[in-house]
């Protein structure tokens, strides 16, 4: 599984001119569709953990920062094999064109219930530059003008709103890790979508990151 050809040219012009890219209906419905009913399955059944800030010993649950519920890919699904497939492809694509260096891909389903939100943020941790591009697919069919659960896309100094993105399925996302600021507005309905990283090998000293 790949992305066509135009779709990738557009999304690394997007990286390459504005540090991120939207795109629609960019990934198959049906695989949309398997990813979806997998995380309802997920939230059915006590598989989803709270999501908190900071990592290591900094890390804390702010419900009043972020809302959503997580589960870290893991390859236990064909659905879930069939997406990690497609971003490997798109990490050589990046690689070849761009020579970022990116080492690996980790990602996690994300599900906002009704009310919660995620504020202004970047993805990229204080003093670590392994998280270098990052991506969203957006797994909701038929999602409503009045749903909210948009993502913002902000400028560098997050002053100034450049777009906002309904989470509507089959929609991808990518963009700069370290230099795009952006949020998720408070949703009214359950919002579904995978969140990953494109990371670089940061190991140093004998410090290994990613860590294995």
């Amino acid at each position: 599984m790949t992305l066509d050809a135009a779709t990738l040219n557009r999304l690394i012009d997007g990286l390459v001119d504005h540090g991120h890219f939207v795109g629609p209906d960019v990934v198959d419905a049906g695989l949309c569709r398997a990813l979806h009913d997998e995380l309802d399955h997920l939230a059915a059944h006590d598989g989803l953990k709270a999501a908190g800030i900071g990592r290591g010993e900094q890390h804390q649950l702010r419900r009043d920062i972020r809302g959503d519920a997580i589960r870290w890919l893991t390859r236990d699904s064909q659905a879930q094999r069939d997406y990690l497939a497609l971003m490997d492809d798109l990490q050589r694509q990046i690689n070849r064109t761009l020579y970022l260096g990116l080492f690996e891909f980790e990602a996690h389903f994300a599900r906002y219930p009704p009310g919660t939100f995620y504020r202004t943020h970047v993805d990229s941790f204080q003093g670590r530059a392994n998280r270098v591009i990052s991506t969203v697919l957006y797994l909701n069919p038929g999602w409503p003008d009045d749903g909210g659960g948009e993502m913002v896309i902000y400028a560098d100094d997050a002053s100034r709103e450049l777009v906002r993105i309904p989470p509507e399925s089959g929609t991808f996302v990518c963009f700069l890790a370290d230099r795009v600021p952006h949020a998720v507005l408070p949703t009214r309905h359950p919002r579904a979508s995978i969140a990953g990283w494109f990371r670089r090998n940061a190991s140093l000293g004998g410090h290994v990151d990613p860590a294995r």
